[in-house]
């Protein structure tokens, strides 16, 4: 009998879907080797998320944080429905820490975190940048900025100026819950959404 004959792979990643359509067992065992290999190298993201009653606009926040691997609430005493909803999204809750900002990523379990603020949401082209970033097999960058784009009565409103908001999780510059602006830092495609209502 003939050997099967192995699939090449164009491009980039596969999909489990195209590893079916191939069919004979080389390519799929090729298929499964390359994805698993891919996703053993790709980089895990913690989003973290510092609350206190914010519970008519925390949803909203974390139904955009799908790149990312882990949600850390750091609740600051909510007394209204902010906990319950973040727990409805699988998010891991913590009490906020007495003392500096830095020790809530710290207890992160990814090596990289997401900082944002519970007004705050991912444009779909900052997710795609995300995900993309996060099976760039050398990374060129220490720390990451982005684009915050403010809604206001008046209409939305673009801040020039990006903000440092993926870094490692030890990281040790913050300015309160958010890191402090690193001026190498690369800024992503994309917008971060800062809505005013609710």
């Amino acid at each position: 009998a003939e050997a099967p004959q192995l699939t090449i792979v164009q491009a980039s990643h596969p999909t489990s879907r195209e590893c079916e359509k191939w069919g004979d067992q080389a390519s799929i065992l090729f298929c499964f080797i390359y994805l698993r290999v891919d996703s053993l190298l790709m980089r895990e993201i913690t989003a973290v998320v510092h609350t206190q009653d914010d519970g008519l606009r925390i949803g909203r926040c974390l139904e955009t944080l799908y790149p990312c691997d882990e949600i850390l609430i750091v609740d600051h005493g909510s007394k209204d429905g902010t906990v319950r909803v973040a727990q409805e999204y699988g998010a891991r809750i913590m009490r906020a820490p007495t003392g500096s900002a830095e020790q809530a990523p710290r207890l992160a379990s990814s090596s990289w975190v997401l900082c944002l603020d519970a007004r705050e949401s991912l444009s779909e082209s900052l997710a795609a940048s995300l995900y993309e970033w996060k099976t760039e097999l050398s990374p060129q960058q220490r720390v990451f900025s982005m684009f915050v784009r403010e809604e206001t009565r008046e209409g939305w409103i673009e801040n020039p100026t990006p903000q440092t908001r993926l870094v490692p999780a030890l990281w040790d510059h913050w300015h309160g819950t958010l890191p402090a602006n690193d001026a190498s830092a690369c800024a992503l495609e994309g917008d971060l959404l800062r809505f005013v209502l609710p």
